[in-house]
């Protein structure tokens, strides 16, 4: 992978809304890059920014709410670090206005599209987890959050799948699901994904497809909670 020391005026621009100047902003560039625009694309950043985004929320909720037990905690990081969320954040920091899409996708209304936004929100800290480190990585989570209104007692309105799953095996005091991007098809910009959820402790796998990553999730999320609501009523 090429990761060039040039950067435009756009993602000049962006470093400064991030709060943080890249040493090597081929990676930023890199965050901003669609599948459907380059090979080069974000998806491995988004990977490594979601496991330090969870990790961040987890350390700034476990010091602002000091009081809260681990359910409650793990309630209120899904619904910070749900799409919706992340959605909202990428729009703060005009990341459609950067964003690397292929035709297709531009056509498509891609740029706007939350769930390329709040995955590209995940590659930049990703980024800068490799550029700078965790601790700058972290910084970078907690100036994004310090505009988020974070209370004890905030529910999910309208719980995406996710949450509402994880929320239902917590309530039964089981293990989280797995979930595992098991194949692609389609082209770039048509791409679908499909994922599989597993709950180990239930024997119990769905799948799930979507034109991303994060919505074929939700999908295999669905499948999951259909099947053991299901099951427990039965």
């Amino acid at each position: 992978m090429a990761i060039t020391s040039a950067v435009s005026p756009a993602l000049s621009e962006l470093q400064i809304r991030l709060g943080y100047a890249f040493r090597q902003p081929g990676l930023l560039q890199q965050a901003v890059t669609h599948r459907s625009f380059s090979a080069d694309h974000n998806e491995r950043l988004e990977f490594l920014g979601d496991s330090v985004l969870n990790l961040s929320v987890a350390h700034m909720l476990y010091t602002q709410l000091a009081s809260l037990p681990e359910g409650d905690l793990s309630r209120v990081r899904a619904n910070l670090v749900k799409q919706d969320t992340l959605h909202q954040l990428a729009k703060t920091l005009d990341l459609s206005a950067v964003m690397r899409l292929g035709e297709g996708e531009m056509r498509s209304g891609g740029q706007g599209r939350p769930s390329i936004l709040a995955d590209a929100l995940e590659a930049i800290i990703g980024a800068v987890y490799l550029d700078g480190g965790y601790k700058d990585a972290q910084a970078l989570v907690e100036r994004l959050f310090a505009q988020v209104d974070i209370k004890p007692d905030m529910q999910a309105v309208g719980k995406d799948p996710k949450t509402e799953l994880q929320e239902w095996l917590q309530g039964r005091k089981l293990a989280l699901p797995k979930y595992t991007v098991v194949g692609t098809s389609g082209a770039a910009h048509r791409q679908q994904f499909e994922v599989s959820c597993e709950v180990t402790e239930l024997r119990q796998t769905q799948q799930g497809s979507g034109a991303s990553r994060r919505a074929a999730e939700q999908a295999a999320a669905a499948a999951m909670l259909q099947t053991l609501k299901s099951e427990s009523a039965a």
